[in-house]
Protein backbone atom coordinates (compact mmCIF):
# COMPACT_ATOMS: atom_id res chain seq x y z
CA UNK A 1 0.00 0.00 0.00
CA UNK A 2 2.76 2.42 1.03
CA UNK A 3 5.25 1.16 -1.77
CA UNK A 4 7.05 4.47 -3.38
CA UNK A 5 4.90 6.76 -1.09
CA UNK A 6 6.97 9.12 -0.18
CA UNK A 7 5.58 12.16 0.37
CA UNK A 8 2.00 12.59 1.88
CA UNK A 9 0.71 16.04 2.81
CA UNK A 10 -1.55 16.51 5.72
CA UNK A 11 -3.68 18.93 3.99
CA UNK A 12 -4.84 22.01 5.51
CA UNK A 13 -8.85 22.82 5.40
CA UNK A 14 -9.83 25.86 3.96
CA UNK A 15 -12.56 28.43 5.59
CA UNK A 16 -14.27 30.96 4.03
CA UNK A 17 -15.36 34.49 5.66
CA UNK A 18 -18.45 32.83 7.29
CA UNK A 19 -16.12 30.23 9.08
CA UNK A 20 -17.36 27.56 6.39
CA UNK A 21 -15.45 25.21 4.84
CA UNK A 22 -14.45 26.64 1.71
CA UNK A 23 -14.49 24.17 -1.10
CA UNK A 24 -13.45 26.15 -4.02
CA UNK A 25 -10.09 27.08 -2.31
CA UNK A 26 -9.53 23.38 -0.59
CA UNK A 27 -9.82 22.14 -5.18
CA UNK A 28 -6.92 24.67 -5.06
CA UNK A 29 -4.81 23.24 -2.70
CA UNK A 30 -5.21 19.91 -3.69
CA UNK A 31 -4.03 20.88 -6.91
CA UNK A 32 -1.30 22.80 -6.36
CA UNK A 33 -0.19 20.09 -4.13
CA UNK A 34 -0.62 17.33 -6.53
CA UNK A 35 1.53 19.24 -9.33
CA UNK A 36 4.17 19.89 -6.65
CA UNK A 37 4.84 16.37 -5.95
CA UNK A 38 2.50 15.27 -2.96
CA UNK A 39 1.78 11.41 -3.73
CA UNK A 40 -0.78 10.97 -0.67
CA UNK A 41 -3.38 13.26 1.74
CA UNK A 42 -3.85 13.28 5.31
CA UNK A 43 -7.59 14.75 5.66
CA UNK A 44 -8.65 16.26 8.48
CA UNK A 45 -5.34 15.58 10.68
CA UNK A 46 -3.82 18.34 13.32
CA UNK A 47 -2.69 20.34 10.22
CA UNK A 48 -6.69 20.46 8.99
CA UNK A 49 -7.88 21.93 12.21
CA UNK A 50 -9.30 18.54 12.93
CA UNK A 51 -10.35 19.47 16.64
CA UNK A 52 -12.53 22.73 15.16
CA UNK A 53 -14.72 20.53 12.50
CA UNK A 54 -17.46 18.64 13.14
CA UNK A 55 -18.33 15.10 12.91
CA UNK A 56 -20.69 15.97 9.78
CA UNK A 57 -17.89 18.55 8.46
CA UNK A 58 -15.23 15.54 8.54
CA UNK A 59 -17.30 13.40 6.99
CA UNK A 60 -18.29 15.92 4.14
CA UNK A 61 -15.03 16.58 3.94
CA UNK A 62 -13.52 13.41 3.28
CA UNK A 63 -16.25 12.79 1.11
CA UNK A 64 -15.37 15.62 -1.52
CA UNK A 65 -11.83 14.86 -1.29
CA UNK A 66 -12.03 11.53 -2.22
CA UNK A 67 -14.76 12.23 -5.10
CA UNK A 68 -12.27 14.57 -6.32
CA UNK A 69 -9.12 13.02 -6.70
CA UNK A 70 -10.42 9.18 -6.70
CA UNK A 71 -7.82 7.02 -7.20
CA UNK A 72 -4.70 9.67 -8.37
CA UNK A 73 -2.88 9.73 -4.95
CA UNK A 74 -3.27 7.90 -1.54
CA UNK A 75 -5.99 9.12 1.03
CA UNK A 76 -5.65 8.83 4.68
CA UNK A 77 -9.03 9.86 6.55
CA UNK A 78 -8.33 10.66 10.30
CA UNK A 79 -10.84 8.87 12.58
CA UNK A 80 -9.04 9.41 15.69
CA UNK A 81 -10.11 10.97 19.03
CA UNK A 82 -9.50 10.21 22.69
CA UNK A 83 -12.84 8.52 22.67
CA UNK A 84 -12.33 4.93 21.60
CA UNK A 85 -16.45 4.11 20.79
CA UNK A 86 -16.28 7.57 18.50
CA UNK A 87 -13.13 6.90 17.59
CA UNK A 88 -14.41 3.29 16.30
CA UNK A 89 -17.31 4.63 14.88
CA UNK A 90 -15.53 7.29 12.44
CA UNK A 91 -13.32 4.22 11.36
CA UNK A 92 -16.75 2.34 10.39
CA UNK A 93 -17.94 5.77 8.71
CA UNK A 94 -14.74 6.98 7.32
CA UNK A 95 -13.23 3.66 5.86
CA UNK A 96 -16.61 2.82 4.17
CA UNK A 97 -15.94 5.56 1.54
CA UNK A 98 -15.05 4.87 -1.82
CA UNK A 99 -11.52 5.75 -3.21
CA UNK A 100 -10.15 6.07 1.10
CA UNK A 101 -7.25 4.10 1.48
CA UNK A 102 -6.75 4.07 5.10
CA UNK A 103 -7.74 5.62 8.40
CA UNK A 104 -5.28 7.53 10.77
CA UNK A 105 -5.83 7.14 14.63
CA UNK A 106 -3.88 9.13 17.04
CA UNK A 107 -3.00 8.00 21.11
CA UNK A 108 -5.52 9.46 22.91
CA UNK A 109 -4.57 12.88 24.20
CA UNK A 110 -5.87 14.38 27.94
CA UNK A 111 -7.04 10.63 29.27
CA UNK A 112 -3.38 9.73 29.82
CA UNK A 113 -4.57 5.63 29.36
CA UNK A 114 -2.29 3.49 30.04
CA UNK A 115 -0.13 1.68 27.43
CA UNK A 116 -2.35 -1.56 27.48
CA UNK A 117 -5.20 1.08 27.36
CA UNK A 118 -3.65 2.56 23.80
CA UNK A 119 -3.18 -1.12 22.70
CA UNK A 120 -6.85 -2.10 23.53
CA UNK A 121 -8.09 1.72 21.94
CA UNK A 122 -6.13 1.10 18.49
CA UNK A 123 -7.14 -2.46 18.12
CA UNK A 124 -10.63 -1.84 18.64
CA UNK A 125 -10.36 1.05 15.78
CA UNK A 126 -8.62 -1.65 13.62
CA UNK A 127 -11.28 -4.41 13.87
CA UNK A 128 -13.79 -1.91 13.08
CA UNK A 129 -12.34 0.02 10.34
CA UNK A 130 -12.61 -1.32 6.77
CA UNK A 131 -9.38 0.17 5.31
CA UNK A 132 -5.89 -0.20 7.11
CA UNK A 133 -5.29 1.44 10.06
CA UNK A 134 -2.14 4.00 10.48
CA UNK A 135 -1.05 4.93 14.38
CA UNK A 136 0.11 8.39 15.19
CA UNK A 137 2.14 8.52 17.68
CA UNK A 138 2.26 12.23 19.04
CA UNK A 139 2.92 12.54 22.67
CA UNK A 140 4.04 16.43 22.27
CA UNK A 141 0.58 17.34 21.79
CA UNK A 142 -1.52 13.81 23.36
CA UNK A 143 0.35 13.76 26.76
CA UNK A 144 0.78 9.94 26.41
CA UNK A 145 2.85 8.21 23.46
CA UNK A 146 3.38 4.52 22.56
CA UNK A 147 6.43 2.79 23.40
CA UNK A 148 8.52 0.46 20.67
CA UNK A 149 7.04 -2.48 22.09
CA UNK A 150 4.03 -1.18 22.00
CA UNK A 151 4.15 -0.34 18.59
CA UNK A 152 5.82 -3.68 17.90
CA UNK A 153 2.55 -5.68 19.37
CA UNK A 154 0.26 -3.31 17.10
CA UNK A 155 1.87 -3.83 14.19
CA UNK A 156 1.23 -7.76 14.45
CA UNK A 157 -2.40 -6.38 13.91
CA UNK A 158 -3.44 -7.27 10.49
CA UNK A 159 -5.25 -4.50 9.79
CA UNK A 160 -2.34 -2.04 11.23
CA UNK A 161 0.46 -1.37 8.46
CA UNK A 162 1.76 1.82 9.66
CA UNK A 163 2.98 4.84 11.84
CA UNK A 164 3.21 8.33 11.91
CA UNK A 165 6.03 8.83 14.09
CA UNK A 166 6.84 12.46 15.78
CA UNK A 167 9.22 11.64 18.71
CA UNK A 168 12.57 11.16 17.79
CA UNK A 169 15.05 9.65 14.85
CA UNK A 170 16.33 7.43 17.21
CA UNK A 171 12.72 6.27 18.08
CA UNK A 172 11.66 5.77 14.80
CA UNK A 173 15.11 3.60 13.93
CA UNK A 174 13.62 1.39 16.69
CA UNK A 175 10.13 1.19 15.26
CA UNK A 176 11.94 0.67 11.99
CA UNK A 177 14.55 -2.81 12.97
CA UNK A 178 11.73 -4.32 15.18
CA UNK A 179 8.93 -3.51 12.70
CA UNK A 180 10.71 -5.13 9.60
CA UNK A 181 9.09 -8.77 9.62
CA UNK A 182 5.31 -7.09 9.57
CA UNK A 183 5.96 -5.14 6.28
CA UNK A 184 4.89 -2.14 8.54
CA UNK A 185 5.20 1.32 7.11
CA UNK A 186 6.90 3.69 9.20
CA UNK A 187 6.65 7.93 8.29
CA UNK A 188 7.93 10.85 10.11
CA UNK A 189 5.66 13.64 10.94
CA UNK A 190 8.61 16.13 11.81
CA UNK A 191 9.44 17.78 8.37
CA UNK A 192 13.46 18.21 9.55
CA UNK A 193 13.46 14.44 10.31
CA UNK A 194 13.16 13.33 6.46
CA UNK A 195 16.32 12.87 5.20
CA UNK A 196 17.56 10.88 9.21
CA UNK A 197 13.86 8.80 9.33
CA UNK A 198 14.44 7.90 4.92
CA UNK A 199 18.55 6.85 5.97
CA UNK A 200 17.46 4.56 8.37
CA UNK A 201 14.91 3.15 6.44
CA UNK A 202 11.63 4.94 6.67
CA UNK A 203 8.84 4.99 4.02
CA UNK A 204 8.96 8.92 3.71
CA UNK A 205 7.30 11.98 5.53
CA UNK A 206 3.70 13.06 6.47
CA UNK A 207 4.46 16.93 5.73
CA UNK A 208 2.99 20.13 6.12
CA UNK A 209 6.49 21.95 4.74
CA UNK A 210 5.22 20.42 1.07
CA UNK A 211 2.43 23.02 1.11
CA UNK A 212 5.17 25.05 -0.07
CA UNK A 213 7.81 22.86 -0.39
CA UNK A 214 6.54 20.19 -2.04
CA UNK A 215 9.04 20.48 -5.20
CA UNK A 216 12.01 20.60 -3.50
CA UNK A 217 10.58 17.66 -0.85
CA UNK A 218 10.27 15.55 -3.94
CA UNK A 219 13.87 16.56 -5.23
CA UNK A 220 15.39 15.29 -1.25
CA UNK A 221 13.49 11.94 -1.67
CA UNK A 222 14.71 11.70 -5.23
CA UNK A 223 18.43 12.39 -4.44
CA UNK A 224 17.50 9.45 -1.15
CA UNK A 225 16.57 7.22 -3.87
CA UNK A 226 19.39 7.35 -6.18
CA UNK A 227 21.73 7.55 -3.43
CA UNK A 228 23.00 11.33 -3.91
CA UNK A 229 23.72 11.86 -0.43
CA UNK A 230 25.52 14.73 -0.70
CA UNK A 231 22.89 16.42 -2.35
CA UNK A 232 20.00 14.89 -0.30
CA UNK A 233 21.98 16.87 2.55
CA UNK A 234 22.29 20.19 0.63
CA UNK A 235 18.65 20.21 0.03
CA UNK A 236 17.76 18.95 3.56
CA UNK A 237 19.77 21.86 5.31
CA UNK A 238 17.82 24.01 2.92
CA UNK A 239 14.67 22.94 4.03
CA UNK A 240 15.08 22.68 7.85
CA UNK A 241 15.53 25.97 9.04
CA UNK A 242 12.27 26.57 6.92
CA UNK A 243 10.38 23.56 8.33
CA UNK A 244 11.08 24.88 11.55
CA UNK A 245 9.91 28.27 10.86
CA UNK A 246 6.74 26.86 9.64
CA UNK A 247 5.79 25.98 13.09
CA UNK A 248 7.46 29.24 15.02
CA UNK A 249 3.69 30.41 15.22
CA UNK A 250 0.94 27.58 15.89
CA UNK A 251 -0.05 25.90 12.64
CA UNK A 252 -1.61 25.87 10.35
CA UNK A 253 -1.45 29.39 10.70
CA UNK A 254 1.87 30.23 9.14
CA UNK A 255 1.49 27.54 6.17
CA UNK A 256 -2.31 29.58 5.71
CA UNK A 257 -0.71 33.14 6.00
CA UNK A 258 1.97 31.85 2.62
CA UNK A 259 -0.85 30.00 1.31
CA UNK A 260 -3.31 33.27 1.07
CA UNK A 261 -0.52 35.25 -0.66
CA UNK A 262 -0.50 33.05 -3.62
CA UNK A 263 -4.35 33.56 -3.92
CA UNK A 264 -4.82 29.79 -3.13
CA UNK A 265 -6.87 30.21 0.35
CA UNK A 266 -8.15 33.24 2.65
CA UNK A 267 -6.05 33.97 5.91
CA UNK A 268 -8.48 32.53 8.40
CA UNK A 269 -8.22 29.61 10.75
CA UNK A 270 -10.79 28.58 13.30
CA UNK A 271 -10.61 29.59 17.12
CA UNK A 272 -8.49 29.07 19.46
CA UNK A 273 -6.20 29.51 16.64
CA UNK A 274 -5.52 33.00 15.08
CA UNK A 275 -4.27 33.75 11.86
CA UNK A 276 -0.91 35.54 11.42
CA UNK A 277 -1.32 39.25 12.06
CA UNK A 278 1.17 41.41 9.05
CA UNK A 279 3.73 41.34 11.77
CA UNK A 280 3.57 37.83 12.74
CA UNK A 281 3.79 37.61 8.47
CA UNK A 282 7.12 39.85 8.61
CA UNK A 283 8.45 37.48 11.61
CA UNK A 284 7.84 34.45 9.18
CA UNK A 285 8.98 35.48 6.18
CA UNK A 286 12.32 36.49 7.96
CA UNK A 287 12.63 33.09 9.20
CA UNK A 288 11.96 31.12 5.73
CA UNK A 289 14.45 33.72 4.16
CA UNK A 290 16.78 32.47 6.34
CA UNK A 291 20.16 31.42 4.36
CA UNK A 292 18.94 32.64 1.34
Amino acid sequence: MYENINLITAIITPFDEANEIDYSALKKVIDYLLSHGTQGLVIAGTTGESPTLTHTEKLALTQYIADYVGDKVLLIANAGTNNTAESVKNARELSAITHIDGILAVTPYYNKPSQSGMIAHFTAIADASNKPVMLYNIPGRSAVGLTVDSVVKLAQHKNINAIKETTSAEFIGAEIEHTQAENFAVYTGEDAQTLAAYAQGGAGTISVASHLYGKEMTDLFAAMNTNNWREAGRIQRYLTPRMNALFAFPSPSPVKAKLSEKGLVKNIARLPILPLTEQEKKTLDGLLETNS
